[in-house]
């Protein structure tokens, strides 16, 4: 007996994942940024400890412009992280699960996200 062509059912690049879920990807994402931004917090510290000379390499190496927006996007990752951690504690304490509530907490933390992250910069 033949099998039946049948469609498939919709994938990627037909289904959109909601803002929620976006977001969700993104905050495990960013905790696996911000554990290889460990390893430059260590070479930092390792560069204060080798002397002057090692640390003045350092500093011109974070200093230059792809030093310069790795330093950016760890600080907005790590801003981005405890914001949605911050919101995953309230969904914990199942505050904020209603659909409108979900929509809105999407929203804040991504408007917050860029504007801490703008302000931390520009006082650095």
């Amino acid at each position: 007996m033949a099998a039946q062509q049948r469609p498939l059912s919709p994938h990627l690049q037909i289904y959109r994942l909601p803002l929620a879920a976006r977001l969700s990807i993104m905050h495990r994402g960013t905790g696996v940024f911000l554990s290889l931004g460990a390893f430059v917090l260590a070479a930092w510290l390792v560069a204060i400890a080798a002397g002057e000379e090692e640390y003045g390499r350092f500093t011109e190496i974070a200093g230059s412009l792809p030093g310069k927006l790795v330093l950016l996007a760890m600080l907005a990752s790590f801003v981005f992280h405890l914001l949605t951690g911050i919101r995953h504690l309230l969904w914990d304490s199942l505050w904020g699960l209603e659909n409108p509530r979900v929509t809105t907490t999407n929203t804040i933390v991504v408007v917050l996200t860029v504007l801490i992250t703008a302000v931390l910069a520009w006082l650095a």
